[in-house]
């Protein structure tokens, strides 16, 4: 299973730090074999080696160049940065990504052989439209992206629940995630609310590959008890 947390705009660089060593220390304690990513701000990414993943929040389509604001390839490959999440909802929602600029993202960290945590999801608005109307909408947010990379991880957050403690059901959950197995066979991570008390429930789900935390992730205890959850349920 894979877990994990999006740190988004929290955290000193020294607080990182002494989150990503509090959370190490408690997978190498209790041999924690799950997949674990934390993503830090930009100004917080560092090198790190043990069981953790460091991966970066966003970052733009290129080396280097004049694109102020942004960090590129060089940047990350400073600190042997390998993954990158791609396609967040508040990047969308927020910054004003859109389909096209996320695909050019896509496809340039795919070449450079990145490991890619591409998210998709879709507002309260279309998903009371219907079943359909949702599928279609989540369809248009895999356009122009490789969904053969082997490197793909895809995570589905319902914008909706994300940072507001509302969450679908486990049926729909589980439903929306078998029906988007049909379309890639990447694994397949939920996002969207997941918090220490309803964590185990959904990795126990058909289709649920793993979660995507946000603001719950925040609090390294909490973070590390849903590593263990998973732990457990791989056993």
């Amino acid at each position: 299973m894979i877990i994990a947390a999006n740190l988004k705009t929290n955290f000193t660089r020294a607080q990182t730090s002494k989150y990503v060593d509090e959370v190490e220390k408690f997978l190498q304690t209790n041999n924690i074999c799950e997949d674990v990513f934390v993503f830090p701000a930009a100004s917080s990414l560092n090198t790190h080696n043990g069981k953790i993943t460091l991966g970066a929040q966003n970052a733009y389509a290129t080396k280097n160049g004049a694109f102020t604001g942004e960090i590129g390839l060089d940047h990350l490959d400073e600190f042997g940065i390998k993954t990158i999440l791609i396609g967040h909802s508040e990047r969308r929602h927020i910054l004003g990504e859109t389909q096209k600029m996320i695909a050019e993202k896509f496809h340039f960290y795919k070449e450079q052989g990145f490991r890619i945590v591409y998210c998709i999801g879709e507002s309260l608005e279309v998903r009371e439209a219907g079943n359909d109307v949702m599928m279609e909408f989540l369809s248009s947010q895999l356009e122009g992206i490789d969904l053969e990379y082997e490197k793909l991880i895809l995570a589905y957050e319902p914008v909706w629940a994300i940072g507001t403690g509302l969450t679908p059901t486990l049926e729909d959950i589980t439903s929306l995630h078998l029906q988007l197995k049909k379309k890639c066979s990447a694994p397949l991570l939920y996002g969207g609310s997941v918090k220490v008390t309803n964590a185990k429930e959904v990795l126990a789900l058909d289709g649920v590959d793993g979660i995507l935390v946000g603001s719950a992730a925040l609090y390294a205890e909490h973070f590390c008890t849903m590593c263990e959850y998973a732990h457990n349920l791989d056993k």
